[in-house]
């Protein structure tokens, strides 16, 4: 039997330090496994790959091949990034058999990879096996989810109790259980996936710049009749936002909105995301009402309503309008041009 080997990609964007941490821990982590982890900088432009390089010459990375710091030479994005690393494959020229999606500010403990490694390898119907994401304070982070639905954008949007518990098998964030169990799909963060899989399936939509990649990964693994575990015990802390500045968002970026409509409307059709969009504004709508009429301060970024009404409009205007000049009903017949 061979042993099996694990590539694990780390994409870095203006945090070599945090980035570098990520990787110690990583290296600890892949001990007694075979394989490499590839750092990839997205076109950070800020001295990010020149400083990450010399670390590595510096530790004597650079010689062993057990960690290899490269350029995407674009930044894409998350899954443009990771696809980057992924297909660069092991230095040897072959491909693994396992590949190890970790977050820049995420650090696994010794033993995550392993357990990941080993959960896949005794049930051979999975494709991906996912960890415990926890905080600095050790407070553990939501990292289970179903996937999204008409139903789920109206109950995530409401905020409202009694329907909450009507749709309580729509809500798209699952409870952090104690247990190993399957979800729909997880947070990126810590992900061990089967290459084979990917080879089959196809890594991540590069269409997404951020958000809903994952989901969208998942999605098409569920459809192709893979399924998915949670490891409880496999542990990694994770600090989160660091490269997205998040946690500073004042409103919410262009790109989470493009992400959103693209996984709707990719997966399900244009008519079923005008519909999850419908149902997110009037559930919405139905929240600032009922916040105004308590007189309490709304939560949520601000003009986030609006700003989903008109991007998913402007979107459809310009799909219909795209429509109207490609239909052979639209164009000038070839005798009348020059009369």
């Amino acid at each position: 039997m061979t042993t099996p080997t694990v590539l694990t990609v780390i994409l870095n964007y203006k945090t070599p330090d945090m980035t570098l941490r990520s990787v110690d821990h990583a290296l600890r982590a892949m001990d007694g496994i075979a394989g490499e982890i590839i750092v990839v900088d997205n076109e950070s432009a800020d001295g990010s790959f020149q400083k990450m390089l010399n670390h590595a010459q510096a530790y004597g990375w650079a010689q062993d091949n057990r960690v290899r710091v490269v350029e995407s030479g674009h930044n894409g994005g998350f899954g443009a990034g990771n696809n980057f690393g992924i297909r660069a494959g092991l230095s040897n020229g072959t491909q693994p058999d396992y590949v190890y999606i970790l977050n820049s500010d995420a650090f696994p403990a010794p033993d995550a990879i392993r357990l990941l490694l080993a959960a896949l390898e005794r049930d051979q119907t999975l494709w991906c096996a996912g960890s415990y994401i926890h905080g600095q304070d050790d407070a553990p982070h939501q990292t289970l989810f179903r996937f999204p639905s008409i139903a789920s954008e109206f109950e995530g949007a409401i905020r409202f109790g009694p329907v909450s518990k009507l749709l309580r098998g729509k809500q798209v964030p699952l409870p952090v259980p104690d247990t190993d169990t399957h979800a729909d799909w997880m947070a990126g963060a810590s992900v061990l996936m089967r290459r084979d899989v990917l080879d089959r399936i196809g890594a991540f939509d590069e269409t997404f710049f951020l958000y809903f990649e994952e989901t969208d990964l998942f999605l098409r693994a569920a459809r192709a009749g893979y399924r998915s575990v949670y490891v409880r015990d496999s542990h990694v802390m994770h600090i989160g936002s660091v490269s997205t500045g998040m946690k500073e968002w004042s409103r919410v970026p262009g790109y989470w909105f493009d992400s959103r409509l693209h996984y709707f409307t990719k997966n399900h059709g244009a008519a079923y995301a005008a519909a999850a969009t419908i149902a997110h504004l009037l559930g919405g709508g139905l929240y600032w009402l009922r916040r105004q009429i308590d007189r309490k301060p709304q939560n949520q970024p601000p003009h986030f309503l609006r700003t989903m009404l008109f991007h998913d409009l402007t979107f459809a205007i310009r799909a219909l309008g795209g429509a109207r000049k490609s239909s052979p009903n639209s164009a000038v017949p070839a005798d009348r041009t020059n009369s």
